[in-house]
């Protein structure tokens, strides 16, 4: 969910979310936001979901700032998922790298990347704990996962958890929005390249409907191809009422 909802809704969807099965509950990190300050707070009122953030870019947070912030918010390593990816710019994959071994060599705990393309895919196969894929099919996750499993066979390593953060709407009014969301990251070139080479829309990777039945028809389609579904909750106006809708459509059926 958005980091920029008011941290009580983020704290009461988080309990929400671990009183519903759910394994983990995320907040996004746009540039130059902070997600580990209501993430703390999250962990106060929750005891078994695992909390993750994702992602924090490392073109505009230093590792160093991001390992202060997980210590200074008391989130707790043995359940918490900080995911990093690169960022814009060029050089995002050895600037990712030095992330891991930044991080790596002052915390404990489960390391997330966001892995997009076969050298980010590949690199999260050799050195993060979790692969957190983004904007793509559950079909084309395969390619992914191959990349990734190459990646962790060079470097004679365990295959990290796959994660795969899939956008669901439910109802008319959130689907635009969603549409709206997804013209943007098909107008950013690396996301544009990703898009291409599917070759499928950005729309094409969300799954949406108008009932509960149409969201959990578009989550089972990833039913066995990743290990973690991170549904990224896309609403129409971010009330409490709205996320309360889609986090009871989108629950685990089991």
């Amino acid at each position: 969910m958005p980091v920029a909802l008011p941290e009580e809704a983020i704290v009461a969807t988080a309990a929400s979310a671990e009183d519903h099965g759910y394994s983990s509950f995320w907040l996004n990190n746009p540039p130059n936001t902070h997600a580990l300050a209501p993430l703390g707070r999250a962990a106060q009122y929750t005891a078994t979901i695992w909390l993750g953030v994702g992602i924090i870019p490392l073109s505009h947070h230093q590792p160093a700032e991001i390992v202060r912030e997980v210590e200074q918010n008391d989130l707790p390593l043995n359940r918490f998922y900080p995911g990093i990816g690169s960022g814009p710019g060029g050089g995002g994959v050895e600037r990712v790298a030095e992330g891991i071994r930044v991080i790596r060599s002052q915390l404990q705990g489960r390391l997330v990347v966001a892995a997009l393309g076969p050298r980010m895919c590949r690199l999260a196969g050799a050195a993060a704990d979790g692969a957190l894929l983004n904007w793509l099919t559950p079909q084309f996750a395969q390619a992914s996962i191959e990349w990734v499993r190459e990646g962790a066979r060079e470097a004679d390593r365990p295959m990290p958890r796959l994660m795969a953060y899939v956008r669901a709407a439910l109802g008319d009014e959130a689907i635009t929005r969603l549409q709206r969301e997804a013209a943007s990251y098909e107008a950013i070139p690396h996301y544009a390249a990703h898009f291409r080479r599917m070759g499928v829309s950005a729309m094409d990777t969300t799954i949406t409907g108008v009932t509960p039945e149409d969201i959990q028809r578009g989550l089972s389609e990833w039913d066995g191809v990743v290990d973690e579904v991170v549904v990224r909750a896309v609403t129409a106006q971010d009330t409490v009422d709205d996320i309360r809708q889609i986090l009871e459509a989108a629950k685990p059926a089991h």
